[in-house]
């Protein structure tokens, strides 16, 4: 019922509220990944992501017929259940977020680390950029970790805790271990000591670089491995800490664009879904870019801030007024719709959109 989403939408009737679930039928995965791929090729003009991306798995539960469908852990419901298994990579920088995919199956589910780097790599010189890439230890296998490093890509990710590394570690001297301070949320910082060595990984069938990290509140250590040699120890331990953004935005995209409440049994439509979800999330970032105090805002926040209100509508032959009602952070909207005010809108038969405050 929102005309003004009618009208700059540019329709000639307003969108009806089943229409994702009543025209996504004829859109293919093929087609979604297109769209991904015209996506990312917009972020990377924009210089909007970084050299890492984090990588992770969601698990969507499906509550109608699922015969079909595999059963995957769900972390919030702490057990195994049928439902369909997807990805995320998000930039830890911008927070924009550059591939999902639905189709995830147990077959191929280690392989999806190769498959997001195909589709970063798709075409462009700027797709030389990504460096690193981020994930916990279920993400992939120790064979694809080795074709990670023969394609010149650095990861971060955790070992598994064997009984023998942790026995091993505990019968080390202690002045193998040393004190770090790692930057921590709030620009606050925590000391924590850590083990720096380099080990024989079967499987990996190569040596690689293995941080061992105590005293940050768990009994047993984490053990952070990765084929960057190079890097200064505090940055390793940081850039998997940041991990933890890609877990943030898949809350949100579970919470706020309730992506565990779908319509749907069919892979298909539910990549959908996800596509256009993380369409969305993205404006919402490139909203809060634009705010002052509120860039690192979660969705949630800028749309209750910002987004949710009511304004009154008039078009007159050479713009588009709208008036918006008063709102706390109405100040802030006005001073950023400003830089706008000369755009014309070609879907809009070339009409401006003023914003201004509703007298």
């Amino acid at each position: 019922m929102d005309r003004g989403q009618g009208l700059f939408a540019g329709l000639n009737v307003l969108p009806k509220a089943a229409w994702f679930s009543s025209y996504s039928h004829k859109v293919t995965s093929d087609m979604n990944q297109k769209f991904l791929r015209l996506l990312h090729q917009k972020w990377l003009s924009m210089g909007l992501l970084s050299d890492t991306s984090n990588l992770d798995f969601t698990t969507i539960p499906y509550w109608g017929e699922n015969d079909h469908l595999e059963n995957n852990w769900s972390g919030k419901r702490t057990k195994a259940l049928p439902s369909m298994l997807a990805v995320l990579a998000q930039d830890p920088d911008s927070g924009i977020i550059d591939y999902g995919n639905t189709n995830v199956m147990h077959k191929n589910e280690s392989a999806v680390v190769l498959e997001f780097l195909d589709f970063y790599r798709a075409g462009g010189e700027n797709d030389k950029d990504l460096k690193y890439l981020i994930f916990d230890s279920k993400f992939t296998n120790y064979e694809n970790l080795a074709m990670l490093n023969e394609s010149g890509i650095k990861f971060i990710t955790i070992r598994r805790r064997g009984k023998n590394i942790v026995q091993r570690q505990e019968n080390l001297p202690k002045g193998n271990w040393k004190s770090i301070s790692i930057e921590r949320a709030g620009n606050k910082k925590a000391t924590v000591k850590v083990l720096d060595e380099t080990v024989w990984l079967k499987k990996y069938n190569n040596n690689i670089r293995q941080v061992s990290i105590t005293g940050h509140g768990k009994i047993k250590p984490a053990i952070i491995i990765t084929n960057d040699f190079d890097l200064p120890i505090e940055q390793i331990v940081r850039k998997y800490a940041r991990h933890r953004l890609v877990e943030k935005a898949i809350s949100e995209q579970i919470e706020f664009f309730h992506l565990n409440r779908v319509s749907s049994s069919m892979v298909i439509k539910v990549d959908f879904d996800l596509t256009m979800s993380i369409l969305t999330h993205n404006i919402f970032r490139l909203f809060a870019m634009d705010t002052e105090r509120y860039t690192h805002a979660t969705d949630q926040k800028i749309y209750t801030k910002f987004l949710e209100n009511s304004a009154d509508i008039v078009i007159d032959e050479n713009q588009i007024r709208i008036d918006l009602k008063k709102k706390r952070n109405l100040p802030q909207i006005l001073q950023m719709t400003s830089d706008y005010k000369y755009l014309q809108y070609p879907w809009l038969n070339n009409l401006k959109l003023i914003f201004s405050g509703a007298t």
